[in-house]
């Protein structure tokens, strides 16, 4: 029988010659919550921030309670292992088969779990059927197909898809690997994908997903976000680009938090979509999590598999509970790189101030550097109009230098309701905050926490103080 490896998982020879052997439903606009698992989990720690802590999970497992028994208690998010994967969702031509995928969106749907769709397009279990193909209308006609009608299956009930998988060639080429899609049909193959994509469910975010891209000097890595360049130039639907993040036992390149913010720079989220690590060293994890944490953009983390004994990898020990279940040093170190400094609510001092309920980032409209210009949430996306910093004098400052100007209270005004805007900074205690261990921002002359008026979500919703109340649109992190 032939070994059904991970969606985006090579065997062990490949990996050794990447340099990365032991050696080396209604979930979609919402962020994650975390009453679905126990307070602090992984995925309960996550969602403080606004992101998502997943993982890999196989249909034949959700009959194992020790196994659904950690599932449920740690992760808020899950991907299907094979399950909707080519060779099983419609392994021969027009005949589909859901039911394994359905077991497994019923349970996340059952325990308040997001659920990625993963993958649409690859070139691995792949059926022979389409391998064979060699006419590229009828190729554009079954690929398109296979897409429309696995997402309108599960229409409403997937928060991401992996759209296409490991399109890129690990030859130092940056371009696209062989393949029936290619050789077919093109590089534009990949265009065609999303487009048919975005047609079928316009509310699902659509993804690139690969691996070996997680440095940011590679060949392979520049291939990919130039392709990601171009799309977004040219309107091509593309949401977020998935990292695999199958590491070596020293973890993750010096380089992954710069490719995860310069990809997120480009307007498009980022997501660690398969990490595992070579022996799980604590200090590896926290790296690669750390990493996610700082930019603002990187949605969420999923691991491949729960316990060593689920990993492909099963040999290096790779993951955060042993076999027996039980929680390794690296699971705790990931828990503290979750939660952040004690700069408030989880991050670090300088970095996107992201409304928890919202996941949407503290924002000065069009950048402006106007005293009084009042502010909003709106998207992340990096820039310096969403970077703020905490300073010793308790000010949270915006852009630098001459342009220079602090979160301010107007008027010194201190009754629920009033706005916030920016203003250069004087040292008035109407610019002065205090961030707390509960995400909760308080103005210090106020006693009033930072609010998201009417606890709307939408972009540009207004941003001002409010009677502290402890609910979601006053709970925000930094970094």
């Amino acid at each position: 029988m032939m070994l059904r490896i991970p969606g985006g998982m090579r065997p062990r020879a490949m990996l050794a010659a990447a340099g990365l052997a032991t050696a080396g439903v209604a979930l979609l606009a919402a962020p994650p919550s975390a009453h679905a698992v126990d307070a602090g989990s992984l995925g309960a720690t996550a969602a403080q921030s606004g992101r998502y802590f997943g993982t890999a999970v196989p249909a034949g497992k959700l009959g194992d309670s020790a196994y659904t028994g950690i599932l449920d208690r740690e992760f808020n998010a899950i991907t299907p292992e094979n399950e909707m994967k080519w060779d099983t969702t419609e392994p021969s031509r027009g005949s589909f088969n859901f039911g394994p995928g359905d077991q497994i969106v019923a349970h996340a749907s059952a325990h308040g779990q997001r659920m990625r769709g993963h993958t649409l397009v690859w070139h691995n279990q792949l059926p022979s059927w389409v391998g064979s193909i060699t006419d590229a209308a009828t190729l554009r006609s079954v690929m398109d197909n296979h897409i429309t009608t696995e997402m309108t299956h599960y229409k409403g009930k997937i928060y991401a898809w992996d759209v296409v998988n490991e399109a890129f060639a690990d030859d130092g080429s940056g371009r696209q690997r062989s393949s029936v899609f290619h050789n077919v049909l093109g590089d534009g193959f990949i265009e065609e994908a999303f487009r048919t994509a975005r047609a079928a469910d316009p509310a699902a975010k659509l993804c690139y997903n690969d691996y070996n891209i997680e440095n940011w000097s590679d060949a392979k890595t520049q291939g990919v976000y130039n392709m990601v360049k171009d799309f977004k130039s040219r309107g091509v639907p593309i949401d977020c680009v998935g990292f695999q993040s199958h590491f070596g036992s020293s973890g993750p390149p010096a380089s992954f938090q710069t490719t995860l913010a310069d990809f997120a720079a480009l307007g498009v989220d980022v997501q660690v979509t398969e990490l595992d690590i070579a022996q799980a060293s604590a200090t590896a994890y926290s790296n690669a999590v750390k990493a996610c944490m700082n930019v603002s953009r990187c949605t969420g983390i999923t691991t491949w598999g729960i316990r060593d004994s689920d990993s492909w990898r099963s040999g290096d020990n790779p993951l955060l509970f042993d076999g027996n279940g039980n929680k390794k040093p690296a699971y705790s170190a990931v828990i503290t790189a979750l939660g952040g400094s004690s700069t408030g609510g989880g991050g670090g001092s300088t970095g996107a101030l992201r409304a928890v309920s919202a996941g949407r980032c503290l924002d000065v409209p069009n950048s402006s550097t106007t005293a009084g210009t009042n502010l909003q949430i709106w998207d992340c996306n990096g820039r310096a109009n969403q970077t703020w910093s905490a300073t010793s004098a308790n000010q949270l400052t915006v852009f630098s230098g001459d342009s220079q100007r602090c979160l301010d209270a107007y008027d010194n005004q201190t009754t629920p309701g009033t706005k916030v805007d920016i203003w250069p900074c004087n040292g008035g205690a109407n610019q002065q905050w205090r961030l707390n261990s509960d995400g909760t921002v308080t103005g210090v002359q106020s006693g009033l926490c930072l609010d998201v008026t009417g606890a709307a979500t939408a972009n540009g919703t207004g941003v001002e103080l409010w009677t502290c109340n402890g609910q979601g649109n006053q709970k925000w992190t930094l970094g």
